[in-house]
């Protein structure tokens, strides 16, 4: 996505972002204040949310971080330049999240989906935009993972991924044949998050979200503008009470097959020599 740089659509983002920077500059715990999501991705409106994130180190976390976001939450309660934002936008609210940067899967069955492990490594070092930093400790973490984590655990999370897509995918020609169709595009759903999440690990490339922004990433971040061509029709089924969520879900698995189990093959496939 080339260089990153805080894109406020209003008076209002940008004096609200400095007020926060300001209330946890003078606090001796913080190691740096990032800008992530929307306003640090490019895709801000005036309805968004302000999202930054607080590192402390992961001692300081445990000593003061309660005492820190409680000294937050009283903060932006009481300052009226918060209570400015909110009348922007109908959603523009300021989320502060204060973490220690420590990033680890949790663990996970196969029924929960995906998780937010590539989410939050993505938007807090890879699409995120250091707004202030008493010391290198965030460009220290963006050095760990960036441009993505070891090759072992990519491994490991490839397999785990593809296997709960495909759980998910199998469970659908069995809703199907007992009328659950509700249920049975439930799990089509669940499994083309998942099969975004394993498109994103199969290529070592930071999402910035599974559910929206489908087209800007594929296109752009992963470069496979053939793919998303397929994607939208996935998620049409018509007539819904029909064998027509199946075919889907068979559709998704053949993609699934082609695009994260058998990458080396796909450049053969879409750009024929």
């Amino acid at each position: 996505m080339g260089q990153l740089s805080a894109t406020y659509l209003t008076p209002a983002q940008e004096e609200v972002a400095e007020v926060i920077v300001g209330f946890f500059q003078q606090a001796v715990e913080p190691e740096a204040i990032l800008l992530v999501n929307s306003c640090a991705n490019g895709q801000a409106t005036h309805d968004n949310c302000l999202d930054l994130i607080v590192y402390l180190t992961p001692e300081a976390l445990d000593c003061y971080g309660q005492r820190l976001k409680n000294q937050w939450l009283v903060y932006c309660r009481t300052d009226q330049r918060f209570a400015g934002l909110r009348q922007v936008g109908h959603f523009a609210e300021v989320h502060v999240d204060i973490v220690d940067g420590q990033y680890a899967p949790r663990e996970q069955t196969f029924e929960d989906g995906i998780d937010s492990f590539e989410l939050e490594v993505g938007n807090h070092l890879a699409y995120s935009v250091i707004l202030w930093e008493r010391s290198d400790y965030a460009r220290r973490l963006k050095g760990l993972w960036l441009p993505y984590y070891a090759e072992s655990l990519r491994q490991k999370r490839l397999l785990q991924v593809q296997y709960a897509c495909r759980h998910h995918l199998d469970h659908i020609p069995l809703y199907v044949q007992r009328e659950l169709y509700f249920a049975a595009f439930d799990r089509l759903y669940t499994s083309f998050q998942l099969f975004m999440q394993a498109l994103f690990i199969a290529r070592s490339t930071y999402p910035l979200a599974y559910n929206k922004w489908i087209r800007e990433q594929v296109e752009s971040i992963l470069g496979l503008p053939e793919l998303y061509r397929l994607l939208p029709g996935l998620l049409e089924v018509r007539p819904f009470e029909s064998g027509v969520v199946a075919g889907r879900a068979e559709e998704l698995g053949i993609l699934l097959s082609l695009y994260t189990e058998k990458a080396d093959v796909l450049g053969e496939l879409v750009h024929p020599g």
